[in-house]
């Protein structure tokens, strides 16, 4: 793979996934459009080991205080139990507890359900239908809110409420972050909050899909697209990804998320008059 192409699936990759418009979708559809060869499993978990650093370098103040509240000890008092050190919350307003919680759906029904995902979700009319579906939706949800409140009145049901939400971004086009900006939205957060819980729950879920599919580690030794692929890709993941996080925390503090409907419109079009 050149350099340019790595470069590209690198900043794909990056934007798609904090931005509402599907990574996944994007990466597949990708080689479509350029008529290359899909570049497989080992690069995919390249890129997402991309995105993962960034999104704990950006939050690491975050994650910096999850670790206090998980280490921290009264002086004279027993040693908490586990249990209740991750229900302690942090600066964050959130506790490890609460991504912990949100986290389970996906992993649960990704990993009972993935080849069957793999087999039938992965089509272009389903992407093109899960992106105009799940734009409409994330619109529809953002200005049905009347009432917001931030991550400090998040409780564990509504953390696992998000999580199920999650769920819908198994289907190529939904987007993770749309999915759970549409449940964060249910649940009346503000947008900032939503956002941010949005990112911080793509950490474990994140970190979970790379070690699953780690078990294709052979096409990393053996595979087409090279070292130097792997590398600028994972980078420009990274770099992409950081950038896109604060771009999306910028914007909708003072703009919804109508443009992103027309950008996942627009390309629902392109598919289906185009591809298909």
């Amino acid at each position: 793979m050149a350099g340019f192409e790595a470069l590209l699936y690198g900043l794909v990759q990056g934007v798609g996934e904090y931005l509402p418009i599907s990574s996944s979708a994007h990466l597949i559809l990708l080689p479509r459009f350029l008529k290359t060869e899909d570049p497989g499993i080992a690069f995919d978990v390249f890129l997402h080991f991309g995105t993962l650093l960034a999104t704990l370098a950006y939050f690491w103040r975050e994650w910096a205080s999850f670790l206090s509240v998980l280490t921290k000890n009264t002086p004279g008092a027993p040693p908490k139990p586990f249990l209740s050190r991750i229900s302690d919350t942090s600066a964050s307003g959130i506790s490890l507890l609460h991504l912990i919680v949100a986290t389970f759906p996906a992993l649960i029904i990704g990993g009972l359900a993935h080849k069957l995902i793999d087999q039938y979700f992965r089509s272009n009319v389903t992407i093109a239908a899960a992106l105009f579906v799940g734009g409409g939706l994330l619109v529809y949800f953002d200005r049905r809110v009347t009432r917001e409140t931030d991550l400090n009145s998040l409780t564990i049901k509504g953390a696992f409420t998000i999580g199920l939400f999650q769920c819908l971004s198994l289907v190529s086009g939904f987007s993770r972050s749309g999915a759970t900006l549409i449940g964060g939205r249910f649940l009346g957060l503000n947008r900032s909050a939503a956002a941010k819980m949005s990112f911080l729950m793509s950490a474990p879920v994140t970190a979970a899909a790379i070690v699953f599919e780690f078990r294709h580690y052979k096409e990393l030794l053996h595979g087409s697209v090279g070292a130097t692929g792997l590398l600028v890709g994972g980078f420009s993941a990274f770099f992409f990804g950081a950038i896109a996080i604060g771009g999306l925390m910028k914007l909708i503090k003072t703009r919804g998320f109508g443009v992103f409907f027309a950008y996942r419109a627009i390309l629902a079009a392109v598919i289906i008059f185009v591809l298909d």
